[in-house]
């Protein structure tokens, strides 16, 4: 079967079209036809050795994907050949097939095409669990989302508007505040690009004063990182919670002064990780998404496709950080 495989650390650009054998499923796992996968930004950090997995090489990359199940290992009961699935898994999806355990693994709906499905388990999974979970956004307060116009992030922008948060989208361009506005935010900031020094800093805070009001931000959703960290973190409400979702720009430095002052949390999000510690975790927070987008409430944002003999090319926009929503590679 063919396969996009990682041979040696680096870019999208180091990875292999390839024949590669059909996986058997083990103990637990079901095997399934890939029709569609959806990429995200630790697919990169994979394949340059920078994620907390290092898979043994040669490997595919690729977490969440969409298909019908070809076969099922011992023990696994609920599934059979033929059955509609979406999965999540730490890699392997960017290939015509791929084992995954079939705890994390549920029933597809025929209502929902294979490219949404797709679509939905990463991003809206890690804000669903970062945002109910962690960080207990009630409706009335102010969400802030940093990295509004990505995948993770518009899940965010989302989702914080159906739980009657007033969403402020924190963005780096016109084009992308302009996406977050039209999936549900209230307001929003653009911040500049790259490194930030501390003019920068000081009025990137300023601006989300100005968006915040006095009462300040009740929870920031920061999928960005490094220097727009701390400007953010300035702006939290009393006994607000900041939610440390991913790092892009850096890890940054936090002040420890300043949740002291704010009398705030910082609070982790690794949903990959919950996931496995809470067997009934994936396929509760899957039935909630697609219950939501059965009646419409949530709707990927699918910003480009790719053939999977292209799939570098997903991998390198999510690179270049120009994808507003989800990006998608497709398998014929």
């Amino acid at each position: 079967m063919k396969a996009l495989l990682s041979t040696r650390p680096g870019g999208p650009e180091t990875l292999e079209f390839s024949d590669i054998p059909r996986p058997d499923p083990g103990p637990g796992e079901i095997r399934v036809r890939v029709r569609a996968a959806g990429i995200n930004f630790p697919d990169l950090l994979i394949i340059e050795d920078k994620y907390q997995f290092r898979p043994d090489r040669p490997f595919a990359p690729g977490a969440e994907f969409a298909g019908e199940v070809t076969a099922t290992g011992p023990g696994v009961t609920g599934f059979a050949a033929g059955d509609r699935v979406m999965g999540m898994g730490l890699w392997g999806a960017l290939a015509e097939e791929v084992c995954a355990k079939a705890a994390q693994c549920c029933h597809l709906p025929d209502s929902v095409p294979f490219d949404i499905a797709a679509a939905v388990q990463f991003t809206y999974g890690t804000a669903l669990y970062a945002l109910s979970e962690r960080g207990q956004l009630e409706a009335g307060e102010t969400l802030v989302v940093l990295g509004a116009a990505g995948g993770v992030g518009l899940s965010a922008v989302q989702l914080g508007r159906q739980m009657g948060a007033r969403v402020i989208a924190a963005v780096s361009s016109r084009d992308k505040l302009d996406t977050a506005l039209a999936e549900g935010a209230a307001d929003g900031v653009i911040y500049p690009k790259g490194d930030m020094d501390r003019t920068a800093q000081k009025a990137f805070s300023e601006a989300l004063r100005d968006k915040t009001g006095s009462h300040g931000s009740d929870v920031i959703f920061d999928t960005v990182g490094g220097a727009y960290c701390e400007p953010a973190l300035r702006t939290m409400a009393w006994k607000g919670r900041y939610l440390v979702i991913g790092f892009p720009a850096g890890i940054p430095s936090i002040p420890a002064n300043l949740p002291l002052l704010k009398s705030c949390d910082i609070r982790g999000i690794f949903w990959g990780a919950a996931i496995e510690r809470d067997g009934r975790a994936y396929s509760d927070t899957m039935a909630q998404l697609l219950a939501m987008l059965e009646r419409g409430e949530i709707r990927p944002h699918i910003h480009a496709r790719h053939d999977l003999s292209d799939g570098a090319a997903a991998i390198a926009e999510l690179a270049a950080r120009t994808v507003r929503g989800k990006v998608i590679v497709t398998v014929p």
